[in-house]
Order: structure tokens, then sequence, then C-alpha cells
């Protein structure tokens, strides 16, 4: 199914029938291999915060599908220093076929995908993560199957954000637990509400993981938030994934990565057979693959 968006900043730049297919095609790649329909076809990859898994997945990916993927870290682009980032931006869009950015502000993946003559896809900035929504929602279509009951425990991050919405997209149910100071922004439960969901977020861990399928938890210190380390890990108290709050469960635990083992979730959770990280991360690839087909892709 052809997107009718041409960039990929948020889970609902894309509908809900064409989230479905993204995630159909997604499983077929996975199952099937995959086809080299992008050869030829380079992506510029443009990182101001590291990741082990946003790097390897869409370069792996891109060499698998027959494309080149280019890395650009903070030391081989100017980001907004020494010219204006809208410049950057129309001058990629003439090398690059799509462009993939990691960035630290929104604001600034939406000057991208304004100014830059190809499509433009979220990497992950400081509101959403929308390929991690993706890999989560084939995640759990392989584990859980689609009428899921997930429960979001912890911070009220990106990655809650776009999977909130993602999930509602689905027809998955999601109950929320932050603490009260690192909620997510109501205007994301707005945009869930659009597509049929009603969450009521909640402080109380334990009532949200009662009746889930799957618990899914994320740092609490995010890249950037060092200084904030002390008095996170006092609000956090008590929303620890741990054995104690899974007791009585059979939910199994989804996590982006990297964990801070001992934080948000403990070292025995994240090595049980609950775990679907590794699957998460693996899917990653496949999800983003689906992605850049749709996004690229001669059909």
């Amino acid at each position: 199914m052809p997107l009718d968006t041409t960039d990929f900043l948020d889970i609902d730049d894309v509908t809900p029938a064409e989230l479905d297919a993204l995630v159909d095609r997604a499983a077929a790649l996975k199952a099937g291999g995959v086809d080299p329909q992008l050869r030829d076809r380079t992506l510029g990859m443009i990182f101001e915060k590291p990741s082990t898994r946003t790097r390897v997945s869409f370069e792996t990916g891109m060499s698998r599908l027959g494309g080149h993927a280019m890395f650009l870290g903070p030391d081989d682009i100017q980001l907004g220093h020494g010219e204006p980032l809208r410049d950057t931006a129309r001058v990629l869009g003439r090398y690059v076929d799509a462009v993939m950015a990691r960035l630290f502000d929104h604001a600034d993946a939406e000057v991208l995908a304004e100014h830059a003559d190809c499509p433009v896809i979220n990497g992950l900035t400081d509101e959403a993560h929308p390929c991690q929504t993706l890999a989560d929602l084939l995640t759990i279509r392989e584990s859980v199957g689609s009428d899921a009951t997930v429960a979001w425990v912890g911070d009220g991050n990106n990655v809650g954000q776009s999977f909130v919405v993602g999930a509602a997209m689905a027809g998955i149910d999601v109950s929320v637990a932050t603490p009260a100071d690192y909620g997510m922004d109501p205007a994301v439960f707005d945009r869930a509400a659009a597509f049929g969901a009603d969450i009521e977020p909640t402080t109380d861990p334990a009532h949200v993981v009662a009746d889930a399928d799957v618990v899914y938890t994320d740092v609490w210190i995010s890249m950037g938030q060092e200084a904030e380390r002390e008095e996170k890990l006092a609000a956090f108290d008590g929303f620890q994934v741990n054995a104690d709050l899974l007791a009585g469960t059979d939910a199994s635990v989804m996590h982006c990565l990297p964990a801070h083992r001992g934080e948000e979730i403990t070292n025995d959770v994240l090595e049980s057979d609950r775990a679907l990280v590794w699957d998460q991360a693996e899917n990653r690839m496949h999800a983003q693959n689906a992605l850049l087909v749709e996004l690229l892709a001669d059909e």
C-alpha cells in the first residue's frame, strides 16, 4: 500500500490501514528474506545522538535491500552551526534518496522534512520514536497477538508517546502508569482518542500491570538528562519492573534498549523468558525495511 505521506516523523503520519500494511510487509520481509528493491538508493543518516540499534539496523537493512546508507555524525555535518538547518536539508535532498535523522529537538526534524526534497524519517527525537513503535507492533503481533493489553510503566517519554498512539491505531488496549511529574504530554492521549482509545493515566504501576499481557518500560534517565539522575531515581521509586511487580501475572516484558539494569528493570526479568526485548531489537530492522520500501521502492 503506497503511503500518502512522504515523511515519517511520528506514527500517526500514516493511517491505521497504512500502519497495518507496514507491519504486514515487515512480517513478510522477515519471513521470506529480502528482495533488493532499493538497488542504487542512498539513505543519509544524521546522528546528533549516538545509537547502536538505529545505526546498525538502518545500515544493515539498506544493504539487504540493495541500497547504501551513509553515516553523518556530529563531526561530519553542520546541524544549524555554520549554515541554517534548512540549507543543509536542501543540499542533502539533492544528494540522497531519503534522510533518517536521530536528533534531540523534534522541531529540527520538522525543518528537515519541510526543506529536503526527499523523504525524512524520524530515527528518534525528544518527542517521538515512531520506528521503535513499528518494531513494537510487529513484536506484539508475533508474540501475543493483536488483541493484546499493554501496560506502559515508567517515564512518559518519546518511546511511550509514540507507542500509545500507535497502539491505539492498531486496536491494542494500553494503560499508562507514570510518576506524577513525569507523565506523557496530554496531547498524546487526545491523539490516541482520535483512534478510539480511552486512556486514563495513573500513578499506580501495580494497577496497570495486573491485567496486562505485556509490560513495557524504558530508561528513566535519557541521554542528556544525566544531571537529573538522583532526582529521577527518587521520583521513580516503585516503578521498577521486577519480580514483585510481575508476580501473579503471565505478562511478557518489552524494553526498547539500552536498559539500565537495576534501575527501570531488574537483571533477572530482562534475562527471563518473559523478555521480548531481543525480538524487539531484531524487528527494528524488519520494520524499518518495510518503511523504506514503502517510501522509496518503485512499484
